[in-house]
């Protein structure tokens, strides 16, 4: 099978330069995460394009985000919402979130935001308990964790909801059966679970480190 997937630098400038704009608190942001230790765990500039497109896509009002860090992708889902729509954003970091409460509240969405702290899978059983309902969601926390956030989230989903779960090509160590790090392992079993879980319609984009994609029937 030919391959059509392309990952150059030069080929990802293009794409960046023909694309919308990213916005300024968002570059700002992506910026100052930038000298972060952890700086990897931000999504890039495509991603949080591509997450603004699918909650407007979707008309997503009520979303779910599934690990925080400094705000990136729920500053920019909380763009792209309406105004009466809201985000559960749950992290269990004080410090990480400490920057994206500072980048909620300069954009003015900090409204739309109700940040959780503690353990998500608790969070998610609170959520469950509350009746909660989701109509979009986005996991990308830590990775033997994802089995089990996604169980948690697709219940929590309206029919019809799209859950988009990140790094799920793990910088291709996926595909290396030597590789049993914990967290590959994690993320092979959960694509593999996928392939012909008949409660979804899913599919593993080529987009930065993997994005998969499951719309729940």
């Amino acid at each position: 099978m030919e391959s059509k997937f392309f990952t150059s630098e030069a080929l990802i400038r293009y794409v960046e330069s023909v694309s919308a704009p990213e916005h300024p608190l968002l570059a700002a942001l992506r910026t100052e995460t930038d000298a972060h230790p952890d700086h990897q765990m931000q999504i890039t500039a495509l991603q949080g394009q591509f997450l603004q497109l699918l909650v407007l896509a979707t008309g997503a009002r009520k979303t779910l985000e599934i690990g925080v860090f400094t705000g990136y992708s729920s500053l920019a889902a909380a763009l792209a919402l309406p105004d009466d729509g809201r985000i559960t954003a749950l992290d269990i970091s004080e410090e990480y979130t400490s920057v994206a409460r500072r980048y909620w509240k300069k954009a003015g969405v900090e409204g739309k935001i109700d940040l959780r702290i503690g353990p998500a899978l608790e969070s998610l059983d609170r959520l469950t308990k509350e009746g909660a309902g989701f109509d979009f969601a986005f996991i990308d926390a830590d990775k033997t964790s994802y089995p089990e956030y996604f169980e948690k989230t697709l219940a929590l989903m309206r029919r019809g909801g799209l859950i988009a779960v990140d790094n799920t090509l793990r910088d291709g160590k996926v595909i290396d059966a030597a590789n049993r790090e914990k967290d590959t392992v994690a993320i092979r079993e959960f694509n593999a679970s996928r392939r012909h879980d008949e409660r979804v319609i899913s599919s593993l984009l080529p987009i930065a480190d993997g994005l998969t994609l499951a719309v729940k029937r």
